[in-house]
């Protein structure tokens, strides 16, 4: 039987990777659908021109991004493959997809990193189990600002083939990148403790996959050492026990930059919005917009300002 699988891509500005993206789905895929917020580059004439079908939305964050492609495909059968535009389906991948697909609600796959065109090979991070293929109608992106995962309804199973992320954008747009991550993040752990906002984990799931527990450590361990140290703590753990300084150079500036870089920003930020909070007398959802520059309710629709 035809198997009918729809791949999803978010976009903007991804000129310099759609094209390949879309071509390593193309052995499979009955549709490619990318969902574009507004790209100045040539992303949605590449697009078009790798034979994907092209739709615009206004972006907030990945989850109600994502959520959205998925209600236009409501009711559609088949299969939904979720790809980040700087991602490519590994041709192992690829052919296991073609081979047929189980009976189940939902499918992990492995996820492998490049940085600066170098492989991630220590460390602890990869290959990562992450649910990205799902049967339409049974999955949808838990409600988050930022490190959202697929949650499915049903039975999984799980394809030993990978996906690989390998940005070729510059280090300059990676740290501007992350610095907007670091924002969203604080966010999320703002939201954990004051509510303001609708939000989901896969932390409580009772089937847990790699990703859901690695969410629960972050959640329940992580987030109850004390700010800047727990940074520290991680690159040790990461750089030394875990083998990240055998890496590559390239790789070894990954383990600093996400590694300690990234999680010390997020702590320095998450600090700034609290004094801020404490100074000001002010609700997170002000202090947010004021600090971090982001609209919690762009839309006109105004979140719940009460802090717990």
């Amino acid at each position: 039987m035809t198997q009918h699988i729809t791949v999803i891509i978010l976009t903007k500005n991804e000129a310099l990777h759609i094209s390949r993206a879309i071509a390593s789905v193309r052995g499979f895929a009955t549709r490619v659908l990318v969902v574009d917020s507004g790209a100045t580059d040539e992303t949605v004439a590449l697009a078009k021109q790798a034979g994907a079908e092209v739709m615009h939305h206004p972006w907030t964050n990945y989850a109600t991004q994502f959520n959205w492609a998925l209600d236009q495909i409501a009711g559609q059968a088949g299969w939904v493959l979720r790809l980040d535009a700087d991602e490519v389906v590994t041709l192992e991948l690829a052919a296991q997809i073609n081979a047929g697909l189980p009976d189940v609600a939902g499918i992990t796959i492995g996820r492998r990193m490049h940085f600066m065109g170098q492989p991630i090979r220590h460390g602890g991070l990869f290959p990562i189990r992450v649910m990205r293929l799902f049967k339409n109608g049974k999955g949808r992106v838990e409600d988050r600002w930022m490190d959202e995962h697929t949650i499915v309804d049903g039975p999984t199973a799980a394809l030993s083939g990978c996906i690989i992320d390998d940005n070729r954008n510059t280090l300059d747009w990676w740290i501007a990148k992350h610095n907007s991550y670091a924002s969203r993040e604080v966010i999320d752990i703002l939201n954990q403790e004051h509510g303001f906002l609708p939000q989901e984990s896969i932390a409580g799931l009772r089937h847990r996959d790699q990703a859901a527990v690695k969410r629960w450590i972050k959640e329940h361990v992580y987030a109850r050492l004390p700010g800047g140290v727990r940074a520290g703590c991680y690159f040790f753990y990461r750089y030394m026990f875990r083998l990240g300084f055998l890496d590559g150079r390239k790789a070894r500036a990954f383990h600093v930059l996400q590694g300690f870089w990234y999680r010390y920003l997020v702590d320095a930020k998450l600090l700034e919005v609290r004094d801020y909070m404490n100074v000001h007398q002010a609700q997170p959802v002000d202090a947010i917009r004021a600090v971090l520059g982001v609209d919690l309710a762009p839309s006109g629709e105004t979140p719940n300002r009460a802090a717990a």
